[in-house]
């Protein structure tokens, strides 16, 4: 399909692969409409339509092949490569993010951690090895990053965006409050779970 996808289409989409991903990774090899929006909270006339406009998929009472569908959304998403993604802050966030699998699953590959505490560089999370946030810039820029994660203090998540932007980056995910300042090219994800929550509690309770 060559005209760019509506935010709702490309946001369910995206669940949709998340739970395709974790689908495969538990040994099943076909999933229905209807489990898909079970785990996705969409209604499952909404799942075949979207999946329905870039062709036919499912089986009736067969249901989707976990693994020709996620392939498939991968290729509509542009997700089927590996994204190099540079890690600011190696704090207990920042470790849990560097030991999860989720991001590897998802084709993005952490290419580097920073941290400005001098106690920390030098020391190795995962597989990496802390580097001095003042390189943020210039090893963004060799590596070849795309995405930046900010799991920083406060204080310090405009200071590490303007290095992740100063190296290139164009995607960064914000696991702080922060209110990001950063050029019109450069999109700015904030993770913020307590959102998520309240949007849950306001169906829950209306």
């Amino acid at each position: 399909m060559s005209e760019k996808l509506t935010l709702g289409v490309a946001a369910r989409l995206s669940t949709y692969l998340r739970i395709l991903t974790q689908s495969r990774k538990q040994g099943l090899q076909s999933i229905s409409s209807q489990e898909i929006s079970e785990y996705a909270n969409v209604n499952p006339t909404q799942v075949r339509r979207d999946l329905s406009t870039f062709g036919k998929f499912g089986k009736r009472g067969v249901g989707y092949n976990v693994d020709s569908l996620l392939n498939q959304i991968q290729g509509i998403l542009h997700t089927g490569g590996v994204h190099s993604l540079a890690l600011v802050g190696a704090g207990n966030l920042g470790t849990a993010i560097v030991t999860s699998s989720i991001f590897k699953d998802h084709g993005f590959g952490i290419a580097a951690v920073f941290d400005r505490d001098p106690a920390r560089i030098g020391e190795k999370v995962g597989d990496l090895i802390i580097e001095d946030a003042a390189n943020i810039a210039l090893r963004c820029k060799e590596l070849g990053v795309v995405l930046g994660v900010l799991a920083v203090p406060p204080e310090s998540a405009q200071w590490a965006a303007d290095q992740l932007v100063a190296g290139g980056t164009k995607i960064i995910f914000n696991y702080t409050e922060t209110l990001l300042s950063v050029p019109e090219d450069v999109t700015i994800h904030t993770i913020n779970p307590a959102e998520e929550m309240l949007y849950a509690l306001y169906f829950y309770l209306t």
